[in-house]
């Protein structure tokens, strides 16, 4: 049995503040999808929703939410949450069913109204839940760990703010060529340099915003495209989702302290690294593979950290490889040509699925001013919360 799923259709409601519920941008990005892939809504055997917390009741049991707002046709049914990576593991959760023989075409949805400002923990005391420690315990927001981040990168590795200035300049051009990004204005290091500190050394602009937005893929078995006529889709051809390994030897939050490693050798290499090993090992490619790549740059240091546990380049080295043009376009491996969550902005069920939407386009040669020449691999990669890993290889 083949591990691979095509994708047959692409589709997302812009990204923004728009004032309307969830469901609403969910329900376009899906009808978005299923007109890319000439599919109606009853020709779905199964619908994967990515769930959002803070929607209210119906966020929970997105899946339901959304086959409902597209009209009950019985088909079967899930919902995932895996904070940052919920749209991941909706996309594992469907091919999954698809490889089973259990659907031969799965509609995956995820969808956001975030609220404003950044994301603070629901009400109530949960002191075993290590997010809310982290806030209410220790006081750290998500800017202050990518601050913290930031500092480490600069005093472990020589990273500089300019290098972060960099990466914001560089998603911005892109997310001025994409019709779905929030922040479509190109922006220069100086007025990077000019945005209001917020967690030092990052700015304003180095921090991505938290917005609404919506995203939808329809999947299907190799053998139902080939009976619909598409003999050479994109398909997905590997889902990480893999969680840490003890002991964990570099602070990473929402833990508050690191594994012991007194008594246990440190395996090789951290946890983000381990996705994207665990990705290409499925896979059967490397970053040497690679066309492009989409990755979850809440701050722009963290963008710098994603292209070493790629294996772009050596550790240390992701603020060189900026520098020499081959993460931008016309570079080596062009790295979040969508603009990124800096031109983005956050819709958490979403983004993992919007970066998958991204791989999509830019595998069938359909990016527009934003395409990649030749493009055959690409992979995304975040974090979701507590150990959730995120990535995903695409190929044509």
């Amino acid at each position: 049995m083949t591990g691979e799923v095509a994708v047959l259709g692409a589709g997302m409601h812009p990204w923004g503040k728009w004032g309307r519920g969830f469901v609403e941008y969910g329900v376009a990005a899906a009808r978005a999808a299923l007109a890319d892939a000439g599919l109606e809504w009853r020709d779905v055997g199964s619908i994967v929703g990515a769930d959002t917390v803070r929607g209210g009741y119906p966020g929970y049991v997105a899946g339901a939410t959304f086959a409902k707002a597209l009209g009950w046709q019985g088909a079967r049914v899930a919902s995932v949450y895996a904070a940052c990576a919920s749209g991941a593991q909706a996309v594992a959760a469907a091919r999954a069913q698809i490889l089973a023989g259990l659907a031969d075409v799965v509609l995956v949805v995820g969808a956001d109204a975030a609220p404003k400002g950044f994301f603070r923990p629901a009400g109530g005391d949960r002191p075993d839940d290590p997010d809310w420690l982290r806030f209410r315990v220790l006081g750290a927001t998500n800017p202050t760990y990518f601050g913290l981040y930031a500092r480490r990168r600069m005093a472990v590795h020589g990273d500089t703010v300019e290098d972060f200035a960099q990466v914001k300049v560089k998603n911005a051009a892109l997310g001025a060529l994409n019709p779905y990004a929030r922040y479509r204005k190109r922006v220069s290091a100086e007025e990077v340099a000019a945005s209001a500190v917020v967690a030092d050394p990052l700015r304003l602009l180095d921090i991505c915003a938290t917005s609404d937005g919506g995203a939808a893929l329809v999947l299907s078995s190799m053998e139902f495209a080939r009976r619909r006529g598409v003999v050479d889709p994109v398909r997905i051809r590997a889902v990480s989702t893999v969680t840490p390994t003890y002991p964990n030897t570099v602070l990473d939050l929402p833990d508050i302290a690191t594994d012991s490693a007194a008594a246990v050798e440190p395996t090789a290499g951290t946890f983000r690294a381990s996705i994207a090993r665990a990705a290409y090992e499925e896979a059967g490619v490397g970053p040497e593979d690679l066309s492009l790549a989409e990755v979850y740059d809440l701050s722009t240091a963290l963008e710098l950290q994603w292209y070493e546990d790629l294996g772009l380049c050596g550790e240390g080295e992701g603020a060189k490889l900026l520098r020499e043009g081959a993460t931008a376009p016309g570079g080596r491996v062009p790295v979040n040509t969508s603009g990124g969550l800096a031109s983005f902005g956050e819709a958490v069920p979403a983004q993992a699925i919007a970066q998958v939407c991204e791989l999509t386009w830019q595998l069938r040669g359909d990016a527009g001013a934003r395409q990649v020449e030749h493009a055959r691999v690409g992979i995304t990669a975040n974090q979701g919360l507590f150990g959730h890993g995120s990535a995903v290889i695409a190929v044509r």
